[in-house]
């Protein structure tokens, strides 16, 4: 079957099919597309199918920007990069734009020059989908200029006056207009620079040096924060939290098979290991649970959590000590309950205790690996005596 050809031109796109929509318009369409189908609206995310997913699909549908709030390694960033998947396989925009304008409405200076003088015969590209997302883990540091956009000295160089809209370089926000914008741990922005957020989401009223823009951008925001950040480190004001639609609590796994399942899903892999080591059930199980006696322990800091990454790398840990055991005799093994020992190393880098004294730290993680080992063998045996 022939390729079609896409329009690369203005004119050509107007006699095409399509019909431009808002980045929220394009999601929302998208995510219904999904749903009607009944398949996995974000698959490989796992735990979060009755609470927090439904909460995300709300919030698309209902048009509204999002702000997920839970403690580190709960699956936050990877659920706002999944976002990239409702999104259309490839819009048009104007071909060699900084801010991927619409052909029919461009909103830079430098576009809408080009559209008042090329007219039909302007330009056009194609963007995927996976150049339409943007990010930033936000730092005390980050300046308006890397978010928003500065005057850029080489363009005034070439003979530009300071009050010429082109001699602006935009940002990260603009770069990421017709797309999705992400910034993680929000709260660590200083007040000033979310003040200018909140003038771009809800006023469209930009200031670069003195400049008054107005840039009509088209995008989706998402951010992330922890809850300790929330009231430690930093505070979102509250304008700039108004404007967020939907505030979504995450969590970690509920029950010990969505810890397991996204282990397996999430560690290292290599063939030479899995051809000599055979993980038993229960040796999967003594890990999860061993995170999830961290969880609720009172000696562990449960303000800064305790990640799934933490079985994720004891798992690892865990198989490595088996398949060193397998090379030095020569045959296949399986991990023992005497390797567990060898977690401490990757534990210990994951957890905060909530009193530091010296070799506390291995008694604490002693009685964790016999709490979890504990809570796994009840699992599979009851010790109490049979009735007679």
């Amino acid at each position: 079957m022939p390729k079609v050809r896409k329009p690369q031109t203005l004119a050509q796109l107007k006699r095409s099919e399509y019909t431009p929509v808002s980045v929220k318009e394009e999601l929302r369409r998208n995510l219904i597309a999904k749903l009607k189908t009944g398949k996995p609206v974000f698959p490989g995310i796992v735990g979060f199918q009755d609470t927090v997913i439904p909460q995300v699909e709300n919030a698309i549908l209902a048009g509204h920007d999002i702000m997920l709030l839970g403690e580190r390694g709960q699956a936050k960033s990877r659920l706002i990069r999944s976002l990239v998947d409702l999104l259309d396989d490839e819009i048009p925009v104007v071909e060699g734009c900084e801010i991927y304008d619409d052909p029919f409405k461009p909103i830079c200076r430098s576009c809408k020059d080009r559209s008042a003088s090329e007219g039909d015969k302007l330009p056009v590209a194609w963007l995927p989908r996976e150049r339409r997302y943007g990010e930033k883990l936000a730092t005390p540091d980050v300046a308006v200029a890397d978010l928003i956009g500065e005057v850029d000295p080489v363009k005034v160089a070439e003979g530009r006056y300071l009050s010429d809209e082109l001699t602006i370089h935009y940002g990260l926000i603009p770069r990421s207009n017709r797309g999705i914008f992400s910034i993680n741990e929000l709260p660590d922005l200083t007040e000033r620079i979310q003040v200018g957020l909140f003038n771009l989401m809800e006023e469209r009223d930009v200031q670069i040096k003195g400049y008054r823009l107005l840039l009509p951008l088209d995008l989706f925001f998402v951010a992330s924060a922890n809850p300790e950040d929330y009231t430690n480190r930093g505070r979102i004001i509250t304008p700039l939290k108004d404007r967020f639609g939907a505030q979504i609590r995450t969590h970690y796994p509920v029950t010990i098979e969505d810890e397991i399942t996204i282990v397996e899903q999430e560690r290292e892999r290599f063939a030479d290991v899995d051809k000599q080591v055979t993980v038993p059930a229960f040796m999967r199980e003594i890990v999860a649970e061993l995170t999830a006696q961290a969880r609720q322990s009172g000696e562990v800091n449960q303000r800064s959590g305790v990640s799934v990454r933490t079985s994720i790398a004891n798992y690892e840990t865990l198989v490595s000590a088996a398949f060193k055991r397998s090379l030095r005799l020569g045959e296949p093994t399986s991990p023992r309950i005497s390797d567990l020992p060898m977690l401490t190393a990757s534990t210990s880098g994951k957890i905060e205790l909530e009193t530091i004294e010296e070799g506390r730290e291995d008694r604490i993680f002693d009685d964790l690996v016999r709490k979890a080992v504990h809570a796994v063998f009840t699992r599979y045996y009851d010790p109490r005596p049979a009735p007679v």
